[in-house]
């Protein structure tokens, strides 16, 4: 994508950085494959993530770091709690810890606070999500973010991820080597999404 030399400021651009935003690609989970990051190239991403802004300094998100084995006893976890649920579909439940070689789940911690309302913790552990992916993209493998049943279901994340009370599932963010580049898909268009208000 070209991009507008109105839109830099010269003297602080990162030309590279602003290609990478205006065209990355999530990665579909399900084609994500071997091999996936070890812990050594792990560890600047978390960082990344963990760089999210954070009104307060609270730090209302932890991560855990989901591998082979622990997806695996998820999988059979989530088919089964999910078989027990109304409406949940087993196998979409199961299929992205069966079909995950590592993922990066971002639990939401909300912290008692005076002065930063709840609402402005969950964005920052979505902004946590968003980072670890981006990150993760930028570092050259496939990553994609999900949510689904497992990550809506209370019981599921205390009995499974162990979570404390109040905690919760801001999202999975899967990370592999893409097996297939995807095609990009349709993008809001500005016109209809952006408003400018000038009085």
């Amino acid at each position: 994508m070209d991009i507008p030399m109105g839109a830099i400021n010269p003297a602080k651009a990162d030309p590279a950085a602003l290609e990478f935003l205006l065209t990355r690609r999530s990665r579909p989970a399900k084609t994500l494959a071997l091999p996936v990051p070890d812990r050594a190239a792990l560890q600047p991403i978390l960082t990344a993530g963990l760089r999210t802004p954070d009104h307060g300094k609270l730090e209302p998100w932890r991560f855990l770091v989901l591998q082979r084995s622990a997806l695996e006893r998820l999988g059979r976890a989530a088919r089964d709690g999910a078989s027990a649920q109304h409406g949940a579909d087993p196998d979409k439940a199961a299929k992205q810890f069966e079909d995950s070689h590592l993922c990066v789940a971002v639990i939401a911690v909300p912290k008692d606070s005076p002065k930063v309302p709840e609402i402005e913790q969950t964005l920052s552990a979505g902004a946590a999500c968003y980072g670890v992916l981006m990150a993760a993209l930028a570092a050259g493998w496939g990553a994609n973010w999900l949510s689904g049943w497992a990550a809506h279901d209370a019981d599921f994340a205390k009995q499974h991820l162990k979570l404390a009370p109040g905690e919760w599932v801001a999202g999975f963010i899967h990370i592999g080597t893409e097996a297939i580049v995807p095609t990009d898909r349709p993008r809001p268009d500005q016109d209809v999404v952006v408003s400018w208000i000038d009085v």
